[in-house]
């Protein structure tokens, strides 16, 4: 069997038998050996009967949620290749020669196009087309260097065995998303074609929510971006924490007439440089668990420089910092000293304590982030166990 046509359905008793029957009328002009596969997420209102009456083939999916439906569907679907689509009339399933045809030509996930296609007065609600799916599509192409449009769209084919083997987990709105994700970070060959999105033929609400599916959409992209979610914005507040800190360190700094940086600028300099330091800590720490989980590549644009960063070396550069810092305390235990630990000048001693403390934070958070980055790797006793096991065989190989 060639291709499996899926739809996911719950309580869409009003739209199904047109979907299906639309999808049957597709199939019996092109000629292709196909199916039409219910994906069902608990319907009570007979439309798993109305989906048998009009001859189509239905799994029942236990897990509630969008992705768990398209998911489990797509385990039981028998084609080659499987093209999923809302069961709500908006898709036009009589219409999917192009999907096909680029699938045949060896693309992995083919994306329908609705601002290319064309959308109907009133089938996409206002927030949606102009800011919901515009942003969240920009934020895909900018994280993940994806040519892709319309990253929401419900209309889209793929190539069932090697979409399975991405092992996608999500099971909400979400899915859609991380479809996409996990085939480009995979090297998945992905393009789009046009496709029109009508109104939904439904009475009821639709089941999508646009503030909390949204937010799960963004949240997905961030965390699948170390480099965005942590390593960007740490640098910078880093280097600008540090910009200000250098600037005011040495005195005032008259910016204008009647505008000085003083000392409060080298207190809020190191918080911003100390913020920053956590969220390159976190970077890196996240981009490597998720590289040795295999949620994502081991290659990424910072590799060479992550790997610089050993326990050995993180812990050497963080007993310098202390150092340092310590240094910069004692100087200042010192002065109190002088003044025989009364009142001290504010001022210059202040902007000494805050930088020197902010020394030992960093270096001290330096070493914990390098054993921590260290543990996460520990293997589990089983890959141990594999691994000991390939090492005489590579032995005797290389003998």
């Amino acid at each position: 069997m060639e291709l499996t046509i899926l739809m996911p359905c719950l309580n869409e008793i009003e739209t199904l038998a047109t979907c299906i029957n639309k999808a049957k009328q597709f199939l019996a002009r092109t000629g292709i050996s196909g199916e039409i596969l219910i994906a069902d997420n608990g319907s009570q209102d007979g439309s798993i009967e109305t989906a048998l009456d009009c001859g189509a083939r239905v799994v029942r999916v236990p897990v509630r949620g969008y992705g768990a439906a398209l998911m489990h569907g797509t385990l039981a679907a028998q084609g080659r290749y499987v093209i999923m689509g809302d069961s709500d009339d908006s898709y036009d399933f009589s219409r999917l020669e192009l999907f096909v045809a680029k699938l045949r030509e060896g693309y992995d996930l083919v994306m329908g196009n609705r601002f290319q296609g064309g959308i109907a007065d009133g089938a996409m609600p206002f927030l949606h087309r102009y800011l919901g799916n515009p942003v969240l599509s920009f934020l895909g192409r900018l994280f993940f260097s994806i040519p892709i449009g319309d990253f929401h769209c419900g209309l889209r084919g793929f190539n069932r065995d090697k979409l399975v083997r991405l092992g996608l987990q999500t099971t909400g709105m979400e899915f859609a998303s991380e479809m996409v994700v996990r085939s480009a970070l995979s090297g998945y060959k992905i393009c789009e074609v046009p496709t029109t999105l009508a109104k939904d033929g439904r009475s009821r609400p639709p089941h999508l929510r646009t503030w909390r599916d949204g937010w799960r959409h963004l949240r997905f992209l961030l965390m699948f971006s170390p480099r965005w979610l942590f390593f960007y914005p740490g640098l910078l507040f880093f280097f600008g924490g540090l910009l200000l800190t250098f600037v005011a360190l040495p005195g005032p700094f008259q910016l204008a007439p009647g505008i000085a940086l003083d000392v409060h600028t080298v207190v809020l300099g190191c918080m911003s440089t100390l913020i920053g330091a956590q969220c390159i800590s976190f970077a890196h720490i996240a981009r490597r668990y998720a590289a040795f989980r295999g949620f994502l590549p081991a290659a990424y644009p910072f590799q060479n420089v992550s790997a610089l960063f050993t326990l050995e070396r993180a812990v050497l550069v963080a007993g310098i910092l202390v150092v340092l810092g310590l240094l910069g305390v004692a100087s200042c235990m010192v002065a109190w000293a002088r003044v025989g630990l009364g009142p001290l000048p504010y001022g210059q001693l202040v902007r000494v304590l805050v930088t020197s403390g902010t020394c030992v934070s960093i270096g001290l958070q330096l070493a914990f982030t390098g054993f921590l980055s260290e543990v996460l790797e520990i293997k589990s006793g089983s890959e141990s166990d594999v691994e000991h096991q390939l090492v005489p065989a590579a032995s005797s190989a290389s003998a």
